[in-house]
């Protein structure tokens, strides 16, 4: 098993930056949404090149680090068509890069109806929702298979894949062979299904086994009625159990710190590692 974190959430900017923090943290390396630690890279279509792709990958190779999943993450039912339109052309751009960055997937997650809040709403649950989730990875998987990569989709509760059996539906509707799945089990509960966490992952690995590419990895705590995200081992989740049953399925796996950041990290890192 590899450890890995989002870049941003190193709290530093600049491919060195994090390059360093990677190796002060002893972690293998990130997940990159580049526009978010890197200045020079706007979020545009044409922000992204090879030149930039190459700079990035040689740092990070210089340390032996390495990149899980290439982040550009969009909500495919905003209600602004417009924006939607850039962000399937971000999102194509890294497509075009990932192979240079040593990394052959580009990733996001389903979206939802309430547009930048990306939270629950009814439409997100419609015919119509899964359908146009279908026809807009299905043009990125065609797009991607040009440069010999995959997309990554990743469900959530408040989203249009709201459940494991929900995304499943999602990708056999895409029906290509290079769409891989990127599991985050805090993303599919809600305080009406925590109590079935242990469940969810099971069913997961069960339902998607080796196409899953990345788990995001996350704590949490019950408070207030509500599900709350926490640092790594600071939380309920019982996570001896989580890396074994991860384990039984993916002894390779590629775990991902989502969330976890400042002095939460190197905790994080040294509670994983003890099951690791």
């Amino acid at each position: 098993m590899k450890l890995f974190i989002r870049a941003h959430d190193l709290g530093v900017k600049g491919i060195q930056n994090v390059t360093d923090k990677l190796c002060l943290h002893g972690l293998d390396g990130i997940q990159l949404v580049a526009y978010k630690v890197m200045e020079d890279v706007p979020y545009t279509p044409d922000g992204i090149n090879e030149q930039k792709a190459q700079q990035i990958v040689q740092t990070l190779s210089s340390a032996n680090k390495q990149i899980a999943l290439i982040g550009a993450y969009f909500n495919p039912v905003h209600s602004n068509k417009d924006k939607v339109a850039n962000c399937i052309e971000v999102f194509k751009s890294y497509l075009r890069v990932a192979k240079t960055l040593g990394c052959n997937r580009v990733g996001s997650e389903t979206g939802s109806f309430n547009d930048d809040k990306w939270t629950y709403h009814p439409s997100n649950r419609t015919d119509e929702a899964l359908q146009t989730v279908v026809d807009t990875f299905r043009q990125l998987a065609d797009y991607a298979k040009d440069f010999g990569v995959n997309i990554a989709m990743e469900g959530a509760f408040g989203h249009v894949c709201y459940s494991v059996q929900r995304l499943k539906q999602a990708v056999e509707q895409i029906d290509r062979d290079n769409v891989d799945i990127i599991f985050d089990l805090y993303n599919y509960l809600d305080i009406s299904n925590v109590s079935q966490c242990y469940q969810i992952l099971e069913e997961g690995l069960k339902t998607f086994g080796n196409q899953i590419k990345i788990f995001h990895i996350k704590d949490f705590v019950v408070a207030d009625g509500k599900v709350k995200q926490v640092g790594v081992g600071k939380g309920s989740l019982d996570f001896a159990r989580v890396i074994s049953t991860i384990k039984q399925y993916q002894p390779d796996a590629n775990l991902v710190l989502e969330g976890t950041t400042g002095e939460d990290i190197a905790f994080a890192v040294q509670h994983l590692k003890k099951y690791i």
